[in-house]
């Protein structure tokens, strides 16, 4: 396992994040442990929870994992989903930051969260109330990182500009949706984070499964591409370009002798500005997979093959641009 930065900080990851959504949910709690033991023993360091997750049974699994320990893990949770049905039991106030917080720690068992995202935006808080909020949070000592998640590029950039503005903590990740079915991010996202030395923690690398080769065009009577609704539903998933990449991820598996999955974290890994992918796994034989992403280079020319297959198609004003482009 090889360790990356994380964004303009002094914070090493490990190349690749597990994530926890499915511990005490499709995970049980002894594979979950388990889990989490095989991940150290190969080296990664970096674990990603959040409140919300299994009612927050993901984040008691995850303390139990780092006592012991904790000092070598590097520990990132969220806020900002509801958790309770009080009127601020949501959202990015300086209340329900500080309240989810304190919930955090003590399922965590530590007093300190290393990375603490805000999970998506929220257009009812001011962006200066949150980011003095963890401002706040990062001097006392019970916060040591902060970064985002689901945020459009603007909020990220009005975010960084008003922590520059006001000498507050900066973000120094952003976790969207991002993997070879989902590329959203390229067309300004990615070149932001580059531009200001963002982390990208990629969630959903594998599309909820649709690349790991386990699907074909029948809809799936079970999983998590059965979703009406939500990133991951089938209706989202199954379109005649993703079928084409997924063709392409099989045969670029087979030529090298890896897995779909394998070969799908491994593109990531060698993409440019991202820093750790989040994988999940609900069994411990998908760990196995998965986790064997890393290790390995993928040749340039395969690479290139996969990311040609899924590039986005050509925009304004991304071309616009492109023509003028000074040659220095």
């Amino acid at each position: 396992m090889e360790y990356r930065l994380l964004g303009k900080s002094g914070l090493a990851v490990s190349e690749l994040c597990l994530g926890t959504m499915t511990f005490a949910g499709a995970t049980s709690e002894a594979d979950s442990m388990d889990m989490m033991e095989r991940f150290f023993d190969r080296g990664g360091n970096f674990l990603d929870t959040a409140d919300v997750y299994t009612g927050g049974r993901s984040e008691e699994i995850v303390g139990k994992a780092i006592r012991g320990r904790r000092a070598d893990v590097v520990v990132a949770s969220k806020v900002r989903m509801k958790v309770t049905d009080n009127i601020n039991g949501a959202g990015v106030s300086r209340k329900h930051i500080m309240d989810g917080l304190d919930a955090s720690l003590r399922r965590l068992g530590t007093d300190y969260i290393d990375l603490y995202q805000m999970h998506v935006w929220d257009h009812a808080t001011p962006i200066e109330e949150t980011l003095r909020t963890l401002d706040d949070l990062v001097s006392s000592g019970k916060v040591r990182y902060i970064g985002c998640s689901n945020y459009f590029a603007w909020h990220l950039m009005k975010a960084l500009a008003c922590s520059d503005a006001n000498r507050y903590v900066r973000f120094v990740s952003v976790q969207p949706q991002y993997s070879l079915v989902s590329r959203e991010m390229d067309r300004e996202m990615m070149s932001l984070c580059l531009e200001e030395n963002v982390g990208v923690i990629p969630w959903a690398p594998l599309g909820g499964g649709f690349l790991t080769g386990r699907y074909d065009r029948t809809e799936p009577e079970n999983g998590r591409l059965t979703a009406k609704t939500g990133e991951s539903s089938w209706h989202l998933r199954a379109t005649d370009k993703n079928f084409a990449i997924l063709d392409t991820v099989i045969q670029t598996a087979k030529e090298l002798g890896k897995t779909p999955a394998q070969v799908s974290l491994n593109w990531l890994l060698q993409q440019k500005g991202i820093t750790s992918p989040i994988f999940g796994a609900s069994t411990l034989e998908q760990f196995e997979d998965n986790i064997r992403a890393a290790g390995w280079t993928m040749p340039h020319e395969l690479w290139s093959v996969l990311d040609e297959a899924s590039t986005l198609p050509s925009e304004y004003p991304n071309r616009f641009i492109e023509k003028f482009r000074r040659p220095i």
